[in-house]
């Protein structure tokens, strides 16, 4: 595991170790407004899963870092999509990682912050029912009202953001009321697409795995084009097993 970028020279190769992984991927002190990081794992030739499912192209490292960004933030951003194709249930970290996140002053355990037009989740899913913490759902009001009962009978906070698509603006707004300013979003790609349109990314967190996939895999983020293409700088470059760790920031004018 080997710093790339930033290093002292292009000859110098520094080891990535635990505690200089928890340096380079923490969100900035002292935020006066919500920070939103985006998590991927994409192949070389651009394929977001492998038979549907992201974890075919994870590696340790990008577990670890999957983890690492989980334990350093206020709340876990998702798409109903991403997050049933996925079986996400809610984030149930270990002792070593609820001291890793009481370093941080954090809570024991963040929410999940489900984003939904249709709140169709079942009430069973493991989201409500495997849990530390219940759910944010953010939806709006052309849901079916019998639908958002439903989550709100079975714990879940339902917000409505919009009349007939959820306000991502909003959807932040709501978290930063909450006091969650560092958030994590983990897709999925028309997620991550709506966000690109309304500018509101301000990191990129995108594992590069080394395969070739071909197939009919969507790209990491579609949907809506924004005004103009959303400029990043690189801010590292992490390296193992041939796979690739990038962390690109919102390129501030």
């Amino acid at each position: 595991m080997d710093w790339l970028w930033p290093s002292n020279s292009p000859a110098v190769r520094t080891p990535a170790d635990e505690s200089g992984l928890e340096a380079r991927y923490a969100y900035p002190d002292g935020l006066t407004r919500p920070w939103l990081r985006v998590n991927f794992v994409s192949s070389v030739d651009g394929a977001v899963t492998v038979e549907g499912r992201s974890r075919g192209l994870s590696t340790e490292l990008d577990k670890e870092i999957f983890l690492l960004s989980r334990d350093l933030a206020d709340v876990i951003l998702v798409g109903l999509r991403t997050a049933v194709i996925e079986g996400y249930a809610g984030a149930k970290p270990g002792a070593q990682r609820r001291a890793r996140r009481a370093r941080h002053g954090l809570s024991a355990a963040p929410p999940i912050a489900l984003v939904t037009t249709t709140c169709a989740l079942d009430p069973e899913s493991a989201l409500l029912t495997d849990t530390r913490v219940p759910p944010i759902v953010f939806t709006c009001a052309n849901a079916p009202a019998e639908r958002r009962a439903a989550l709100t009978a079975a714990g879940a906070e339902v917000v409505l953001t919009g009349e007939a698509s959820v306000d991502l603006a909003v959807v932040l707004g709501e978290l930063d009321r909450r006091g969650m300013r560092r958030i994590d979003c983990e897709g999925g790609p028309t997620l991550f697409g709506s966000l690109i349109a309304a500018d509101l990314v301000d990191e990129v967190c995108l594992t590069v795995s080394p395969l070739l996939t071909s197939g009919d895999a969507t790209r990491i983020a579609h949907g809506a084009h924004p005004d103009a293409p959303r400029s990043l700088r690189l801010d590292s470059v992490l390296h193992e097993d041939g796979a690739l760790f990038l962390r690109y920031l919102r390129d501030q004018p």
